[in-house]
């Protein structure tokens, strides 16, 4: 795992997109398409908004969405659809964005993306580590067996609290308990992952995920065994390593 520590967070998501951006291109050069996927939350923030304004033919661009709680609708102020929707893809028009529907059966979301997914072999996946170290929404200890690209997981607590300390939700009880999460595995069959994670509160997530035992219990830890992974950081999420 390489990483790479910038001052602020806007340097951050600068220097992730355009890692990201030249391996999207590569891949459209070689093979005249390239598949992604994107993560959500608040510690994409800079990264996407610097991906957007990255010169790529995005025509030639499969998206896949990373996770999605499970009975809210694409409306709901905290739907990561509706994130990806307003700062990604009716910015970008990639040829086809495959969203995460929450609010429909969700065994059979799980089946059906995946029957996508495993039809376009990822070239670059953009993710983030939760305050739990969390790897998409696989809170510890996360499934480190399971094949099937996509799953319903349980969020713990630590992970609801942090999607209400970043004021996605009102109250801790309104925070959904159920989400569908891309699995550990299919992460890792990604041939390049971006991983940003800004902020101080996410720095002891950051030094369990260098520095503790590759395990469940800090899903974000397996990483390390990836051959192409780079972690952004900033001066504070990085200050304990």
């Amino acid at each position: 795992m390489e990483i790479i520590i910038s001052e602020t967070k806007q340097e951050l998501g600068l220097k992730a997109a355009q890692t990201g951006a030249d391996l999207i291109r590569k891949a459209i050069l070689d093979r005249g398409e390239a598949n992604i996927i994107v993560a959500t939350g608040a510690s994409q923030f800079e990264m996407l908004g610097e991906l957007v304004r990255e010169e790529i033919n995005w025509s030639a661009v499969t998206a896949f969405h990373l996770d999605e709680y499970i009975g809210i609708t694409d409306q709901h102020p905290a739907s990561f659809r509706k994130y990806l929707k307003e700062r990604f893809a009716d910015i970008v028009l990639p040829r086809e964005f495959h969203y995460v529907n929450g609010d429909t059966d969700p065994y059979k979301e799980c089946t059906r993306l995946g029957e996508l997914i495993k039809k376009h072999p990822i070239d670059v996946a953009f993710v983030g580590i939760g305050e739990n170290g969390h790897l998409a929404f696989n809170d510890p200890p996360a499934d480190f067996e399971t094949e099937e690209p996509y799953l319903v997981v349980n969020l713990n607590d630590a992970c609801r609290q942090q999607q209400l300390g970043e004021g996605w939700f009102p109250t801790f009880e309104d925070v959904p308990q159920k989400a569908i999460s891309m699995s550990i595995r299919q992460i890792m069959k990604s041939k390049a992952i971006i991983c940003s994670v800004p902020d101080e509160r996410k720095a002891k997530a950051v030094f369990d995920t260098l520095k503790s035992d590759i395990s469940p219990d800090c899903p974000a830890s397996i990483m390390r065994n990836h051959p192409n992974t780079i972690l952004y950081l900033d001066r504070q999420s990085g200050s304990l390593i």
